[in-house]
């Protein structure tokens, strides 16, 4: 039932019910005294992940094994820390507990950890019930994890009651309460999705039309069997006769169209000179493209732990995307939310000296792991006529208090740029594009995303798709984005939920700490 929400759309639903079978589990368990409950809770987490993630072993059989069981373990450890408070703390309190420990680690997946999965936070459960959720604008993705708590709980308590017998022993008035409590958990965010849904109008202060160039090149040759000329060549091909018969502010073209930038000489660049000349052509149309990126350092040592020998010297890599101007503008946004192992290399004072030396015995002295490096913090990109513009790069899309970065520093519409093919025709592609519909809802930005192979298209301020094309062929499709620069209450205050519910665990954690020590019931 967990995993129908991301397997099958508008199914979002499941998730109110789906802890219920497991938590009446453990309630049949603790109660029967039953030992190793742990294999029980822990293969229900590996399932839940296996059916809804397996998909990453296509690009990955290492990478997908690791995202399935080690997220089902961090899970696990959740719910047995639960356990554990069931043993200390009474009444309603350690499920309080249970929910406010999950809601705080999916937080800490999306905002600190350096291995951080959240693709099945809780909240992205609705991702393709965009009518339904429209309070995201408020609470953010977290707010969806709160309610799928509330009501697996509400429900539980109710069946418990019943079968315990408790129910006969309350009055009327405890009875309708009860009752009504559950009904408004679990009808009261339809009710008040609906009412926004319908009054809320799509904010203009202009538009932007933009063309985006699907181009489809399969990314296990394009590296490969492909040259740079040949691709760049395919793409403007592409887009050149609809700019021909009518120009566009913005070119988007999709994550990695190339990797031959070296930053400290970006106009050497044989894709940069191509797609400049290009746009001579078009002198009111700029470009956003992705490319991998470099820095040379000359200097003896490294400038930091993530660089690689290159001659004499030192190369930091990076996962970008330019905006380029046809007089040359060229401005340059480094991806920050990196994919662990295929990006990025986390904890590096740890994993950068055991790479090495692992790398010396198993191949060749290249690193295993790769060592790109994102910015700081979010900066924006912007047309030639100064509009100013969000671009998540790929798997940033995922991560909504994050993406409030790009709307607080004054972006009036967001990109998403994407290479999604790695992962075939598998729900992976369309369970990411989903989540680009959450972040345009949260913060009530119109979004044109481009895919390597799709889905490429145009997202409004409710999160719907008003214009989408077609997965695994070239595409060229135009569209006009909305320039939006009111903030959403999510985006102004960021995760509130969130935030309450990890002050709330910490709370509880402290307690709990307090009842095991020696002496303590």
């Amino acid at each position: 039932m967990l995993s129908l929400p991301w397997l099958v759309p508008h199914a979002g639903f499941f998730a109110l019910v789906g802890f219920v079978p497991l938590l009446c589990a453990e309630y049949i368990a603790k109660g029967a005294a039953v030992k190793r409950f742990w294999i029980w809770h822990y293969s229900a987490f590996v399932l839940w992940n296996a059916f809804t993630t397996f998909w990453v072993c296509n690009a990955s059989v290492g990478g997908g094994l690791f995202a399935v069981f080690a997220n089902a373990l961090q899970m696990s450890l959740v719910f047995g820390l639960f356990r554990l408070a069931r043993k200390r703390l009474k009444g309603v309190v350690p499920y309080i507990f249970l929910a406010a420990a999950w809601i705080a680690w999916e937080r800490w997946y999306f905002t600190h950890a350096q291995i951080s999965w959240p693709w099945l936070a809780l909240g992205n459960a609705f991702a393709t019930n965009i009518k339904d959720i429209q309070w995201y604008s408020v609470t953010g993705t977290l707010g969806g994890s709160l309610w799928v708590w509330c009501s697996n709980l509400g429900i539980f308590g109710l069946l418990i009651s019943l079968a315990e017998g408790k129910w006969r022993n309350w009055n009327g008035k405890a009875r309708v309460a009860a009752v009504t409590a559950l009904v408004l958990v679990l009808i009261g965010p339809f009710v008040c999705s609906a009412i926004m849904y319908n009054g809320y109008k799509e904010r203009s202060e202009g538009s932007v039309s933009v063309l985006i160039g699907q181009p489809n090149l399969d990314p296990y040759k394009k590296f490969e069997s492909m040259e740079q000329e040949e691709q760049n060549e395919l793409l403007l091909g592409l887009v050149a006769d609809s700019l021909r018969r009518e120009p566009v502010r913005l070119l988007l073209a999709p994550e990695t169209v190339t990797s031959d930038v070296f930053l400290n000489f970006i106009q050497q660049s044989p894709t940069w000179k191509r797609f400049h000349g290009f746009l001579q052509d078009y002198p009111g149309t700029d470009m956003l493209f992705g490319a991998g990126t470099y820095e040379i350092f000359s200097t003896r040592s490294a400038p930091g732990l993530l660089c690689y020998p290159y001659g004499n010297g030192w190369l930091k890599a990076h996962n970008s995307a330019l905006m380029l101007s046809p007089d040359g503008r060229t401005e340059v946004f480094h991806k920050s939310k990196l994919v662990v192992g295929t990006e990025m290399t986390p904890y590096p004072k740890f994993f950068v000296p055991l790479d090495n030396w692992l790398s010396k015995f198993l191949n060749d002295g290249n690193p295993m792991i790769a060592r790109d490096t994102g910015q700081d913090e979010i900066s924006l990109l912007h047309l030639s006529d100064g509009t100013p513009l969000g671009c998540a790069v790929c798997y940033e899309s995922v991560y909504g208090e994050y993406c409030t970065g790009y709307v607080t520093k004054g972006a009036k519409f967001l990109t998403v740029i994407t290479n999604d093919s790695w992962w075939g025709n598998t729900p992976g592609y369309r369970q990411h594009l989903s989540y680009s519909c959450l972040r345009a809802l949260e913060l009530r930005r119109d979004i044109a995303r481009c895919g390597n192979s799709g889905i490429s298209g145009f997202i409004d301020q409710r999160g719907e798709m008003v214009q989408e094309g077609p997965w695994w062929e070239e595409a060229v499709m135009r569209g006009e984005v909305n320039l939006n620069s009111e903030l959403s209450f999510f985006a102004r205050h960021g995760d509130v939920t969130g935030r309450v519910c990890t002050l709330v665990f910490l709370l509880l954690l402290a307690l709990l700490l307090v009842r095991l020590l020696p002496g303590r019931k």
